[in-house]
């Protein structure tokens, strides 16, 4: 991958957001509201040369049916496969699940169906190479999938949803996917604050530099999302080149202060992006606008920005943490291996038949990687007494 491309993917002066209509995924529907929405942009020519290898990157954390709104939508891949596809280019897709392999989690998602009535290759997110990024400001160094390397460009296609950690998972996190399998808890055991995990997306972004960035809103997913949160229609779809923009667009749609979402913060203090003075074009925002989505907009507790081993300590006392529903835990142990603590903070401590996992919070890094890649939507997140008295 060129990460230096000519393709026009840099931010300069204003930065344009367009919103398009779309109520369902019929995939004619889907695939007009696709051309309308590269049309306000300039048309998709403007991203993509004859020739050039494209690598279309999918929101595909876990093999989930597509109504389940876990995953970007097939319809939506079909779409923008079949206009990239037009201008010549070689057109292929992929992402990097939690746990299983692309492959198994393409299928379910129903991507690779998608794949097969296009000839479109799935891109290698098996494998990964270490590059080095010295312009980051935090991150200088990430392993990146061949898949992703071997491109020419970029484009995003994320799922508007809702995230424990970051609050809500769009346009700037998408591109953590482009990091090979169970590396990427690695991240989270490094980076266990999320302002520097939000930071480090943002450098790992603007290091992939994608060229555009279509979400999926038709079917959004809110409550105690990425992957266990409810099914809610929304009806849109999002463009831009911008990620930060798109993604403040997409709170204020959720009626969500872009400010407290850190990607969006750091993104625009990092340079990736805008989120003020945003140009918004097509259908208007108001129309969208649901002051009932489901999301976390309560401030963060300032523990979240201290360090030391005092703020460790209390840390553990008012953070949010993770909580199994026994009555809805399978025992699968997807939780166990996904951990990215050292020694684990979830294991199965009682040796029974039916008993599920249990916490040592102690050691728990509040990264939430079990409640994001729990296939039984098992796991919420609960504030500590403590916690809750202080946000009182």
């Amino acid at each position: 991958m060129n990460p230096l491309s000519s393709i026009p993917c840099a931010h300069t002066g204003s930065s344009r957001v367009a919103l398009v209509r779309c109520d369902d995924y019929d995939e004619a529907r889907v695939y007009d509201a696709v051309g309308r929405g590269l049309a306000l942009l300039g048309g998709v020519e403007r991203f993509a040369n004859a020739r050039e290898r494209i690598l279309l990157k999918v929101n595909l954390i876990a093999g989930a049916a597509p109504d389940r709104a876990v995953t970007t939508h097939p319809s939506v891949l079909k779409a923008a496969a079949r206009h990239f596809q037009r201008t010549g280019a070689m057109v292929s897709y992929g992402d990097s699940p939690g746990v299983v392999r692309p492959e198994t989690a393409a299928r379910k998602a129903g991507m690779a169906a998608v794949a097969r009535d296009l000839a479109m290759d799935l891109a290698d997110f098996n494998t990964g190479k270490t590059v080095s990024f010295p312009e980051g400001l935090l991150v200088k160094q990430f392993t990146v999938a061949q898949g992703v390397l071997d491109s020419d460009g970029l484009v995003s296609l994320p799922k508007l949803k809702t995230h424990v950690l970051t609050r809500m998972t769009g346009a700037v996190k998408n591109q953590f996917g482009c990091i090979p399998g169970l590396l990427k808890g690695e991240f989270h055991a490094r980076l266990v604050e999320v302002e520097p995990f939000a930071q480090m997306l943002v450098d790992l972004t603007r290091f992939l530099r994608p060229r555009l960035y279509i979400m999926d809103a038709i079917v959004a997913m809110e409550g105690n999302g990425p992957r266990g949160g409810e099914p809610r229609p929304m009806s849109v779809l999002f463009f831009s080149e911008d990620p930060v923009a798109l993604d403040a667009i997409a709170c204020r749609m959720m009626a969500l202060d872009p400010a407290l979402v850190p990607t969006v913060r750091w993104g625009a203090e990092m340079g990736l992006g805008m989120h003020a003075n945003v140009d918004i074009l097509g259908d208007p925002l108001e129309s969208f606008i649901a002051p009932d989505f489901i999301v976390n907009r309560k401030k963060t507790p300032i523990i979240h920005s201290m360090n030391g081993p005092l703020a460790r300590l209390l840390r553990h006392s008012l953070v949010p943490r993770p909580v199994i529903d026994a009555s809805r835990c399978t025992r699968c142990g997807t939780c166990v291996k996904v951990c990215p603590a050292r020694p684990k903070a979830v294991g199965f401590r009682q040796r029974t038949e039916t008993a599920a996992p249990s916490y040592d919070y102690s050691v728990c890094l509040r990264c939430y990687c079990c409640q994001e890649m729990c296939p039984d939507s098992a796991i919420s997140v609960a504030t500590p007494l403590l916690g809750r008295l202080l946000h009182r």
